[in-house]
């Protein structure tokens, strides 16, 4: 599978080009760090001493209070520390990708059979960068002449060790004021060669005595650059895709997916990674034949479909909202909390016009909240009109709230191996199949096409009572079609793409590296509560059965 990547420029002002990281505690009791460009609007709002940040305007259902310095979800209330702390200025690789590029084996194995390059994203992605790094346009990475090696100067010691890292996240260790200085830039510079000894495999000052490395604190810009170009020519002469970091048990190569795309392009640019403790991955379940796949005790099939939009009610929109109103003859005296006006006054909203008295006020029937009757109904129209609506104050739903998933398969069945955390059960696994389409009339940009990415997506439960409970409501999730949705993803940007849609799922089989695994005590209980704000708990189970 190939990816398009992106290369983003942040200002020295924002929070990276400051080396300001915003994470937020999971329920491990570990950290986990912002989405950059989530971390750098809290940064923003931090620097203007605003008291909190609400994240709805760049697509999250977060509310970040600086005063407690907490995280509250405004569907379940739900609420999370945050911090906020100095890393080191984020890097950037600057030149162009060659066009093509091979892997030679090493000097003087001529006659040992070529080690395979291996040719999955992250070690193309790795391969690519340094051979940027070693020259532009270059499509077979060769050793150079030999060149007079920088100084060599004594090993710096590691730093204190701070506050714990998650398993897995890379880190740098050693100063790089020279690089903060330049803003976070790397700009390309000439390319020193590489010493007859480095050609065989050890680039200068990177030997193995402990006084031959020079220390990164007192290095200057162009001595970091030809350490950095002298480690990835060595590494691609190699014709081992790994990536060299130093953990627990020492100095070792690591595969590409095991070291995280921040080890990745920091290993790629010549930066030494450090994982705070011995990574192991475990995306996927051993193997498993079709007689090991079991069904799932009361629950008929094992595959479920959606289709087209569900067919609509057949009434107007006054029609659906005056089951859920009462009028209101005498407004309270405060605003409208959807045209922010006075409720004593006619509706602000200067959309199109619903039939409906601008001036004519109405209370919610389970959460007393009032507005604006002509404002509801505007938010109605520009809705799903699916006969539900949901207060915008407090999210009580009225009716049965349905949402955009365009169409797909779902399939789960019982797999015979167990979860961290879970070991006196077997595993729940959920497959789903969305294809890529075009948009229909209720999503974002009706008719024209959506991608559909890292599908088919595996996700696990497990085979416990509440596992099962758990399966059987996102079954009726999935049947509202409220499980993904078609708009901009957080992770890679892209837009018109299928999306997760609030509701949390564990892709990760064997460990909690990205933590979206198990062990995960909490996650039973908050996907439940994910649900409920979405209008599914066990009522709905039997609405499904009437």
């Amino acid at each position: 599978t190939i990816r398009p990547v992106r290369r983003s420029y942040y200002d020295p002002s924002s929070a990276p080009g400051k080396g300001v990281v915003w994470e937020w505690e999971n329920d491990s009791g570990t950290w986990t760090p912002y989405d950059m460009d989530v971390g750098i609007t809290i940064q923003r709002a931090y620097e203007k001493q605003h008291p909190w940040v609400d994240l709805s305007a760049i697509g999250f259902c977060y509310v970040i209070d600086f005063a407690t310095m907490g995280q509250i979800n405004r569907q379940t209330q739900r609420k999370r520390r945050v911090r906020r702390r100095l890393d080191m200025v984020y890097p950037l690789v600057s030149g162009t990708l060659p066009k093509s590029q091979s892997w030679p084996a090493s000097p003087g194995a001529a006659a040992a059979p070529p080690v395979p390059a291996c040719t999955c994203p992250q070690c193309l992605l790795v391969m690519s960068v340094k051979a940027a790094a070693a020259g532009p346009g270059t499509s077979t990475l060769q050793p150079r002449k030999a060149a007079p090696a920088p100084p060599a100067a004594p090993k710096p010691p590691l730093p204190a060790a701070g506050p714990k890292a998650p398993d897995g996240v890379a880190a740098v260790r050693g100063s790089l004021k020279p690089l903060a200085a330049q803003g976070g830039r790397r700009q390309a510079a000439s390319t020193p060669a590489l010493s007859s000894a480095g050609a065989s495999g050890s680039p200068p000052g990177v030997g193995s005595g402990k006084g031959s490395r020079p220390s990164l604190g007192t290095l200057n810009r162009s001595h970091l650059q030809r350490l950095a170009i002298a480690q990835s020519r060595v590494l691609i002469a190699s014709g081992v895709p790994t990536v060299p970091v130093k953990n627990l048990t020492g100095s070792s190569p690591v595969n590409p997916a095991l070291a995280g795309i921040t080890g990745i392009l920091m290993s790629a640019a010549g930066l030494p990674v450090c994982l705070t403790r011995p990574p192991k991955l475990v995306l996927h379940p051993p193997p498993v034949s079709k007689s090991e796949i079991q069904s799932i005790p009361g629950i008929s099939h094992s595959c479920r479909k959606t289709t087209k939009k569900q067919a609509k009610k057949g009434k107007t929109p006054e029609e659906v909202l005056k089951k859920y109103l009462q009028k209101v003859r005498h407004p309270p005296d405060e605003d409208c909390t959807i045209c922010m006006e006075r409720l004593s006054a006619p509706s602000g909203y200067k959309g199109p016009q619903p039939a409906v008295k601008p001036d004519l006020v109405g209370k919610l029937v389970k959460c007393s909240h009032v507005f604006h009757v002509h404002c509801l109904v505007a938010m109605y129209n520009n809705g799903n009109k699916d006969g539900s609506l949901q207060c915008p104050t407090c999210k009580t739903i009225y009716g049965v709230k349905t949402g955009t998933q365009p169409p797909g398969k779902m399939e789960y069945h019982i797999i015979p191996h167990a979860l961290p955390g879970h070991a006196d059960c077997k595993t729940i696994r959920i497959i789903y199949n969305i294809p890529p389409g075009v948009q229909g009339p209720e999503h974002p940009n009706p008719g024209k096409s959506f991608t559909a990415r890292g599908f088919p997506r595996h996700c696990y439960l497990p085979d416990s009572e509440k596992g099962r409970k758990v399966l059987k409501l996102l079954l009726v999730a999935w049947d509202r079609r409220l499980i993904f949705a078609i708009g901009t993803s957080s992770t890679t940007g892209e837009s018109d793409t299928v999306i997760w849609n609030e509701i949390h799922h564990k892709t990760e089989f064997g460990s909690n590296l990205t933590g979206h695994g198990y062990p995960d005590i909490n996650y039973l209980d908050n996907v439940l509560a994910e649900l409920a704000a979405q209008g599914i708990t066990e009522e709905s189970l039997a609405q499904e059965k009437d």
